[in-house]
């Protein structure tokens, strides 16, 4: 027996986004790209952290779970950029080990 299709759904979404198309392997500019744009995200989340961090102790801060979750999201997010930095220098080092 066959299974028959939903019909009739309406306004569901999917848990995920679609993932994006796959990007042109020939393009270096938007991986440099999407370099810059993770630093500058990085120093955003930072100052955002900074701020809240500082009106934590001047006692200005009417939310902490702002302030935890500002601090959490720039200290994660400089992890990855530090990883993703730390993986470019490894493979950048390994292609300079290769023998022409």
């Amino acid at each position: 027996m066959p299974i028959s299709p939903l019909a009739g759904v309406g306004g569901v979404t999917p848990a995920f986004p679609a993932l994006p198309a796959a990007p042109n392997a020939a393009s270096g500019a938007d991986f440099g790209a999407s370099l810059t744009s993770a630093v500058e995200n990085l120093q955003g989340l930072q100052t955002t952290s900074g701020q809240l961090a500082t009106a934590a102790v001047t006692g200005d801060l009417t939310d902490i779970h702002a302030a935890t979750i500002a601090s959490t999201r720039a200290a994660v997010t400089l992890e990855l950029v530090s990883t993703i930095r730390n993986k470019g220098v490894d493979a950048f080092n390994e292609i300079m080990r290769m023998q022409a």
